[in-house]
Order: structure tokens, then C-alpha cells, then sequence
């Protein structure tokens, strides 16, 4: 059973930037596209991000287009978020996911129900 670990979530000012990490064990996020998500307090989980299998093609939002980054590394199973310019609106607990056998990114945004899930890593914007 693959398990999906997030972390790298904190506590920061606006302006500053975090990088999120999202670390797989018991099984390879290699051959998976992988996607982020948030869900802020009294909001839906929305997606955030998304990245395909080799790290070649990336997909945002609209709200962070241009502040953020997803990439992976293969090699070390993870899968992270460069987070720059952070605003007091992104504050959020932000979750990894993918789904058995997904490869590009159109395979994760459409979705919102996916097959495994980490727990979750708070970040937390102040103004």
C-alpha cells in the first residue's frame, strides 16, 4: 500500500516561499502523475497543481500561476512544491495525491476523488 507523506508546511509572512515536499513509501510515484491540493478553513479542497509522470508538463491554478513550482525527483520517490511570493490567502492545509495508472496532468486536474492521499502539511500565511 503506497502512503504518501507531506511536509514542509509552516508558519511564514507574506512574501516569503516554502517548498513542500510529498514523499512515497511502499510503492513508486515514478510512473504517476502526481497533483497537489488545499483545502483552507471552511472551504472545499481545491487543486492547486499538478505535475506528469516525468516531470516534463506542470499544471496550476490560476492563483498561483507564476508564484509556483511542482517537480519531482524521480530518484529520491518525491514529488515537491516551490511556493514563492505567498499570500495571506494561501493559507491551507495542502495535500499530494495521485491515482493508479495516471500519467499526464489532465489525468489528476479532472479529478478530485484520487486513490491515495497524504496526510496533509499546514501552511500558514501572515500579513
Amino acid at each position: 500500500q503506497v502512503q504518501l507523506v507531506e511536509s514542509g508546511g509552516r508558519l511564514v509572512q507574506a512574501g516569503d516561499s516554502l517548498r513542500l515536499s510529498c514523499v512515497a513509501s511502499g510503492g513508486s510515484l515514478t510512473r504517476n502523475a502526481v497533483g497537489w491540493f488545499r483545502q483552507a478553513p471552511g472551504r472545499e479542497r481545491e487543486f492547486v497543481a499538478a505535475i506528469n509522470w516525468s516531470g516534463h508538463s506542470t499544471y496550476y491554478t490560476d492563483s498561483v500561476k507564476g508564484r509556483w513550482t511542482a517537480s519531482r525527483d524521480n530518484a529520491k520517490n518525491t514529488v515537491y512544491l516551490q511556493m514563492n511570493n505567498l499570500k495571506v490567502e494561501d493559507t491551507a492545509v495542502y495535500y499530494c495525491a495521485f491515482s493508479s495508472g495516471s500519467l499526464s496532468v489532465t489525468d489528476i486536474v479532472g479529478k478530485s476523488d484520487h486513490d491515495y492521499w497524504g496526510q496533509g502539511t499546514q501552511v500558514t500565511v501572515s500579513s
